[in-house]
């Protein structure tokens, strides 16, 4: 990891050291950034962003951060004693830190492992309709007749097949709760 002042990155930035610092940070898990202005931190996150092509994650609890966590691709407001405006800036919200452990860990894995299954739902279910209207026309003669009325269209999305995304989102668990604190490598196998 690497921890970096303000007045350190008003050197780099106003001396044209970008791509050192960014030559450093390549060898870096994590940054830390203290004691800097919300400007330099925001200009940090939309750096990496740009050179490193990378995805990035800003934690913040104050309004002081709101700028840096706007600019990350991920943010999280902890909500705590210098008020609400992180939090509701942020994508999440956590009441303290040690929490973060388990958004990322547990309710990440899930989340990722929740929408790939419902991507390929979503591709089956229009690949069943789309099929069924495919070869209707070879009955009707392509007269481009439709076999559906539109009322059952929109019935079909909205209620007979809304169950499924409904039961996934609310009770899909691949894996517990405990084995993915325990075990936080299983994290990359869904990606």
């Amino acid at each position: 990891g690497l921890v970096i002042d303000g007045r350190t990155l008003n050197i780099i930035f106003q001396g044209g050291l970008e791509e050192k610092f960014l030559e450093l940070t390549r060898h870096c898990r994590s940054v830390l950034c203290c004691r800097s202005t919300p400007l330099q931190k925001s200009m940090v996150v939309k750096l990496v962003r740009r050179q490193l092509k990378v995805m990035t994650l800003s934690i913040g609890d104050g309004a002081n951060d709101v700028s840096m966590i706007q600019a990350a691709d991920v943010g999280i407001g902890i909500s705590g004693q210098e008020g609400m405006q992180a939090v509701m800036a942020s994508d999440f919200a956590i009441s303290r830190f040690k929490h973060l452990k388990k958004l990322l860990l547990v309710h990440g894995h899930w989340c990722y492992a929740r929408l790939a299954k419902m991507v390929i739902y979503f591709f089956y279910k229009n690949v069943c309709y789309v099929n069924l209207l495919f070869w209707y026309q070879f009955f009707c003669g392509f007269s481009g007749s439709t076999m559906v009325d539109y009322w059952q269209m929109i019935f079909f999305n909205l209620f007979f097949t809304s169950v499924p995304p409904l039961l996934f989102g609310a009770l899909d668990k691949d894996v517990s709760a405990e084995t993915l604190l325990r075990l936080p490598e299983l994290y990359k196998n869904g990606q």
